[in-house]
């Protein structure tokens, strides 16, 4: 079913101002049906071996309303995740073989950064409230990225953006794939290092080194590209982590499987978390190219956020999980 045009207010900042929510539209949900794998992209799995982990801010930095504390004990079995996003190739082979259409595409618009927007006139329908810096553009979506004069084939090493978490969960469907769950994707991004603070380690630019994509300068006018972007960068420009993973911190947002509930890691089971029954949206791990310790530290491994799982923006995506 067909998504109705929201106002200019459709989409506002969340708590978090990390990616804009959709607001003020009626949700009328997927026209997607459970049906068998039908479909495969270029995916490169890599392994990551059973084992017990501390999950959590060890630090202390994290917000207290995103729940990361308690760090706490858990256990999984082994499974094997994509080395990298999902990429806007691997998504349009998607889009071709299904004729899918993404919630952005249905609604109409979604949410560019204010520097990386191409859309004049009328196709600007008005800044997020409370973060004026992400723009409702009419036309934004998967396709057109900065608007509806772009085109993904200009970026196709990029990772897919202004996917909702319902677009995620299709993708997979026609894969025979599916999300992470938080625990996973934690554990995965340490990368074997135990209880640091990014992939990597405890320094964020340890001898100089850019590490991840994320924002330089003064957020959100000035970007000063240190690292060499201003928006997304192509999948595996920066090393990989212990086990393989590219671009665990910054970059892209990734979505995970599980609902969002600050207070679940009091409860959470120790063997395979799927993560609480409810939730106030659908987990996001990893920051993105605008977080900036000025406002939002998010890029550090424990780090975690929601949004509604209609939601997208320009700096969303995510990576998947093969299944056994």
């Amino acid at each position: 079913m067909e998504k109705e045009p929201g106002p200019v207010s459709e989409i506002h900042a969340p708590r978090h101002c990390c990616t804009p929510q959709r607001t003020g539209v009626t949700i009328h949900g997927q026209d997607t049906e459970e049906t068998a794998p039908s479909g495969t992209a270029a995916h490169v799995d890599v392994p990551v071996p059973s084992g017990v982990f501390r999950m959590g801010d060890a630090f202390g930095e994290g917000y207290p309303t995103d729940g990361e504390a308690p760090v706490h004990e858990v256990a999984l079995d082994a499974f094997r995740i994509d080395a990298t996003a999902v990429t806007n190739s691997m998504f349009a082979a998607f889009v071709e073989a299904t004729g899918y259409r993404t919630e952005a595409e249905q609604y109409g618009s979604s949410a560019v950064f204010h520097l990386l927007s191409t859309a004049t006139g009328d196709d600007v329908l008005g800044a997020a409230a409370g973060a004026p810096w992400w723009l409702n553009i009419r036309g934004a979506d998967w396709a057109h990225p900065f608007g509806p004069t772009s085109d993904w084939t200009e970026i196709p090493e990029h990772p897919v953006v202004h996917v909702s978490w319902h677009d995620a969960q299709a993708y997979c469907r026609w894969a025979g794939r599916r999300l992470p769950t938080e625990a996973e994707w934690e554990y995965a991004a340490r990368g074997g290092l135990t209880g640091k603070r990014y992939a990597w380690g405890d320094e964020l630019t340890p001898d100089g080194e850019h590490r991840c994509n994320i924002w330089q300068g003064t957020f959100p006018t000035t970007n000063t590209r240190d690292d060499g972007y201003l928006g997304t960068a192509p999948v595996r420009s920066f090393p990989p982590n212990g086990y393989g993973l590219y671009e665990v911190a910054g970059n892209v947002w990734e979505w995970c499987n599980d609902w969002f509930l600050p207070k679940y890691y009091r409860t959470s089971p120790r063997e395979n978390p799927k993560g609480p029954t409810i939730g106030a949206g659908r987990v996001m791990r990893g920051g993105s190219y605008l977080c900036h310790d000025s406002y939002c530290n998010r890029y550090r491994v424990s780090a975690r956020t929601s949004n509604t799982p209609d939601s997208s923006s320009g700096n969303c995506g995510f990576r998947t999980i093969g299944l056994t």
